[in-house]
């Protein structure tokens, strides 16, 4: 019988019984009411939401602001889903106190969890918030608010050093309290590794088949990008064409006065 997550436990319940966990990005109410009705465990109102929805060309533009409406959006329309937001770029790097308020925003805006990228200097706030009750999951490998300093979109973790550097991160964020760590763009075999030392589970997003679980941004894999190939990405539907000739065809029979006819129209009384 499927273990559906309803609750920070499930999380572990999963990672017990070896059942894989499915995750989407979602950002806005409709598409979340979608995702609501699915067999999918649960929902990231990602920080790409800066690219995928705003159009940005990459995650830094993302703000508190930006990330609590959509939270609040997603959270009206999954209500039977477990929610976690990303705190967004610097969020977490101006003091506890400002860490602490961007964080209280996005749980009162409808997140039950909330995800950090990277280790080095957040292990005191992840400790803090974990006490504080706000479950946290963590982001190694290639994480998109360093993507500066990383040198663009990257695999992370391809030498022994970089490898041996993210499992001990991996370590450190269980051992802070984080419920999961999502593990993006790295070599699968060490996913493979982190997986199995770790005692929570592991979401991958181009880390190989090993991990926990796995997450793709909606648009991604429904095909609504039709530019966007990455090699880790597999799309379930071909949805940029069958949504343009959608509209193509509505376009065509309004120009036809095919649309609308007698039967799309109101009589008087």
């Amino acid at each position: 019988m499927k273990i559906e997550i309803k609750n920070l436990l499930d999380f572990k319940r999963k990672k017990k019984s070896q059942e894989k966990i499915s995750m989407v990005t979602c950002y806005d109410f409709a598409m979340a009411q979608l995702v609501n009705q699915s067999d999918i465990d649960c929902i990231l109102v990602g920080d790409s939401v800066a690219q995928v929805m705003h159009g940005h060309s990459t995650t830094l533009q993302a703000t508190t602001a930006m990330m609590a409406l959509h939270t609040q959006a997603v959270s009206r329309g999954a209500p039977e889903k477990f929610i976690v937001t990303d705190m967004p770029f610097l969020a977490t790097r101006k003091g506890l106190k400002n860490t602490m308020d961007q964080a209280e925003k996005l749980m009162r805006a409808g997140a039950h969890a909330l995800k950090i990228e990277g280790v080095d200097g957040h292990i005191q706030f992840i400790k803090h918030l974990v006490e504080s009750g706000i479950p946290i999951m963590g982001h190694l490998g290639l994480t998109p608010q360093s993507i500066h300093q990383l040198g663009g979109p990257k695999i992370q973790g391809k030498n022994h050093e970089a490898a041996h550097k993210i499992l001990q991160d991996a370590l450190a964020l269980q051992h802070a309290g984080c419920f999961s760590v999502v593990l993006e763009c790295i070599p699968h075999l060490l996913t493979q590794e982190i997986s199995k030392q770790l005692e929570i589970p592991t979401i991958g997003i181009g880390a190989g088949p090993k991990a926990d679980g796995q997450v793709l941004v909606l648009q991604d894999l429904l095909g609504l990008n039709a530019k966007f190939n990455p090699k880790f990405l597999k799309k379930y539907l071909n949805g940029a064409d069958l949504i343009t000739n959608a509209l193509n065809c509505y376009a065509s029979e309004v120009v036809e006065q095919k649309f609308p006819t007698e039967k799309h129209s109101y009589e008087s009384n």
